[in-house]
C-alpha cells in the first residue's frame, strides 16, 4: 500500500516541498522524511483518507523543524544565516497541486537533455537513482552526478519554479513533450518499462493541461504504440508490424487511445504528435489504409522537416505497392549514419529484385545495429538473399 501511495503522490508531495522551499534537495529530504515516518506508522494507525495531504503536512512540519535547528545553531555559532521559512496558514485538506510547475523547472532548457530527463523522473516520476541508471545503463554514481548537476543549476542559475508565461509557453512545452516521449522511446527499445513510466507522465501532463491538444496527441501515440508492444518480439526475434500476432495487442489501451486522440482533434490539434498519433492509430486497424499513411506522413514532413519521418513516409509507400518510388525518395536522404536508413534501403532493394546491392545495405546496417533483436532480424534478411 506505501508503495502504492509513494508511485502516486511522491511527484505531488515533492512538488509542494519544492514550491514552499526553494530547494530540492531540502524538498527530497523533507518527502523522503515523511514517507519514512509513514512507513512506521500507516501499517497500524491505517492509510490515512487523504494520504497526500498528510504527508505534505508531515514534510512541510519536518522542514521547518530543520530549518530552524540550522539558524539556531547558525546563530550560536556566528554563521551566515540560514533563510528563515514560516508556515502559514495551511488548510491540510486542500493541498494545491504544483506539478505543472515542477514539470516545466525539470524540463527547463537551461538544463542538458540528460539533466532533464534524469531529473523528472526522479522529481515527478519518483524512480529510485538506481532504477533510472539501470534504464539508462549508466552506474549509479553517474546517474548520481547527473541529478546533483542538474539540481545545482537550477539554484545557480536562478531558473523560476513557476509555469512559464504565456509568450514562453509554446517552446517551453515543446520541450516538455519532447522529454516525455525520449523517456517513451527509451522504454520501447525493450529497457526497464519506461514506456508505461511515460505513459503516467503523459497523462499527469494531458491532465495539468486539459487545453492543449499536444499534450493528448503525445499521450495517444505513446499508448497506442505501447498497445503493441508484446506481439514487437517473439524472444530476441523483432517482429514487423505485418506478421506481429494481433492477439496480442491490448485492444483496450488502443481503443482508449483512441479515445484521447478525438479529445485532441476535437481541441484542433493539427501538430506533429497529434498526426503521429493519427498514423499510429490508422497502423492499428484491421486492415491499413497505406496511401493514407502515407499522405500523413507527407503532412508530418511539411511541420517538422525530418529525415527520419520522410524516410518513414517512404516505407509508407512501399507498403502502398510503390517501392521504386519509395527507393528514389529515401536516395534523397543524407542519413549514413542511422540504422533504419540502410536497413530500409536494403528492403526496397530486395523487394525490386537487386539483391547485391540489398545485402550491402544490410551488411551496412548490421554494422550499426546495437540491440541483439535488431542484429538478428538483419542476419535472417540476409541469410535470405
Amino acid at each position: 500500500m506505501l508503495e502504492e501511495v509513494f508511485r502516486g503522490e511522491w511527484g505531488r508531495v515533492l512538488a509542494s516541498l519544492v514550491g514552499f522551499l526553494g530547494d530540492f534537495d531540502q524538498a527530497e529530504e523533507a518527502a523522503q522524511e515523511a514517507f519514512a515516518i509513514a512507513a512506521r506508522r500507516w501499517p497500524e494507525s491505517g492509510v490515512p483518507d487523504n494520504p497526500g495531504a498528510w504527508l505534505v503536512t508531515t514534510a512541510r512540519n519536518r522542514a521547518i523543524d530543520r530549518l530552524r535547528r540550522e539558524r539556531t545553531l547558525a546563530e550560536k555559532i556566528h554563521l551566515l544565516p540560514v533563510p528563515e521559512v514560516t508556515m502559514d496558514e495551511f488548510d491540510d485538506t486542500v493541498i494545491k497541486d504544483e506539478r505543472l510547475e515542477l514539470i516545466f523547472t525539470c524540463c527547463h532548457p537551461a538544463l542538458a537533455l540528460e539533466g532533464q530527463v534524469a531529473l523528472t523522473l526522479r522529481a515527478v516520476g519518483g524512480l529510485e537513482t538506481a532504477e533510472i541508471a539501470r534504464a539508462f545503463l549508466v552506474s549509479e554514481e553517474t546517474m548520481k552526478r547527473r541529478l546533483t548537476r542538474a539540481k545545482a543549476k537550477i539554484k545557480l542559475a536562478g531558473i523560476p519554479f513557476a509555469v512559464p508565461g504565456a509568450h514562453l509557453l509554446p517552446d517551453r512545452l515543446d520541450a516538455v513533450l519532447a522529454v516525455i516521449y525520449l523517456i517513451y522511446n527509451e522504454g520501447y527499445r525493450g529497457r526497464i518499462d519506461l514506456g508505461a513510466e511515460a505513459i503516467r507522465l503523459g497523462r499527469l501532463l494531458a491532465g495539468l493541461m486539459p487545453a492543449e491538444p499536444e499534450a493528448y496527441g503525445l499521450l495517444a501515440l505513446m499508448m497506442i504504440h505501447h498497445a503493441r508492444r508484446r506481439a514487437r518480439f517473439s524472444g530476441e526475434d523483432l517482429v514487423l508490424l505485418e506478421d506481429q500476432d494481433r492477439s496480442l495487442w491490448d485492444k483496450g489501451q488502443i481503443a482508449e487511445g483512441r479515445a484521447v486522440l478525438d479529445r485532441a482533434l476535437e481541441l484542433g490539434g493539427r501538430g506533429a504528435y497529434v498526426v503521429q498519433a493519427a498514423i499510429a492509430s490508422l497502423q492499428a486497424g484491421e486492415r491499413i489504409d497505406w496511401p493514407r499513411v502515407a499522405a500523413m506522413y507527407r503532412r508530418l514532413v511539411e511541420l517538422t522537416g525530418s529525415p527520419v519521418v520522410e524516410l518513414n513516409r517512404a516505407v509508407a509507400l512501399a507498403q502502398a505497392g510503390d517501392p521504386a518510388t519509395a527507393l528514389r525518395a529515401v536516395d534523397r536522404l543524407d542519413l549514413d549514419g542511422y540504422l533504419y536508413f540502410h536497413s530500409t534501403r536494403g528492403e526496397l532493394l530486395r523487394r525490386l529484385g537487386r539483391d547485391a546491392e540489398a545485402r550491402a545495405a544490410y551488411h551496412r546496417a548490421l554494422e550499426l545495429a546495437t540491440s541483439t533483436p535488431e542484429r538478428r532480424f538483419l542476419a535472417r534478411r540476409l541469410e535470405q538473399l
